[in-house]
């Protein structure tokens, strides 16, 4: 099963290596945000922003924004796969369908990592000053985030198999999700009614951990939730992803 997930890992990592502009792009809007949106918080006053700490609530939420879409759009390339037949080859291999769909989502997995750590640099010129412990416990649980929604991203395509329905899928589900997580202004400032919704969505916790470690407060609560409630959507997302994908691939 290792070699056999290598093998797909290694396959996945060439092919964006060869065509990277995928991983350009998906660094783009992240990075437009922190250049044109950033610096008005700086002068926001309220919920932890103000002056340079604003950084450390605007930067994790970007992090997510980046696993989200990243990982939720990597179904599109199984898409396109399925219609020129790399599929159905690789389904009349013996490799076990779990490694098919566990080197897709590792090689995933790595490119967020990459692009959270570009992100990350790429905002400390505009006055971001993290713990670098966080930072790094951070993109560990950003990347155990988008392992799981990649798995469950690979299987949707599988089930639509058509971009022009996998498109609106992906962004009618990811969109409300990330605004409802308070990814651009914490949930605090928002009024009760929409801060009460915000804590049925497990993607705040998610923020609201990233934002303690960006700190460097590993002793706050929101570290601990937030942590079990990404290893567990991802473990749940992961398990759904690949027996739906192994279903699919039968």
């Amino acid at each position: 099963m290792i070699t056999e997930t290598l093998v797909i890992f290694q396959r996945q990592l060439r092919i964006l290596l060869r065509n990277p502009v995928w991983v350009f792009f998906g660094l783009t809007q992240p990075i437009l945000y922190l250049a044109l949106f950033g610096p008005l918080l700086k002068n926001v006053s309220g919920g932890g922003l103000g002056g340079d700490a604003a950084w450390r609530i605007f930067v994790p939420g970007l992090l997510l924004q980046l696993a989200i879409f990243g990982a939720g759009f990597a179904g599109f390339g199984i898409i396109q796969e399925l219609r020129e037949g790399v599929i159905d080859r690789q389904r009349v291999t013996p490799a076990l369908r779990t490694s098919l769909i566990l080197g897709r989502t590792l090689s995933n997995m790595v490119v967020i990592g990459v692009q959270g750590i570009i992100l990350v640099l790429v905002a400390l010129p505009f006055g971001l000053k993290p713990s670098w412990g966080g930072i790094a416990s951070s993109l560990v649980l950003i990347c155990l985030l988008a392992l799981g929604i990649s798995a469950a991203s690979y299987a949707m395509g599988l089930i639509l198999k058509d971009e022009d329905a996998f498109a609106p899928f992906i962004q009618s589900v990811s969109l409300p999700l990330l605004l409802l997580s308070g990814v651009l202004l914490p949930m605090s400032l928002a009024p009760a009614w929409l801060r009460h919704t915000s804590q049925a969505n497990p993607l705040t916790y998610v923020v609201d951990a990233t934002r303690a470690m960006f700190r460097g407060d590993f002793g706050d609560h929101h570290v601990w939730v937030g942590a079990l409630v990404t290893v567990g959507l991802g473990a749940l997302l992961a398990w759904w992803g690949t027996r739906t994908f192994q279903q699919q691939s039968a």
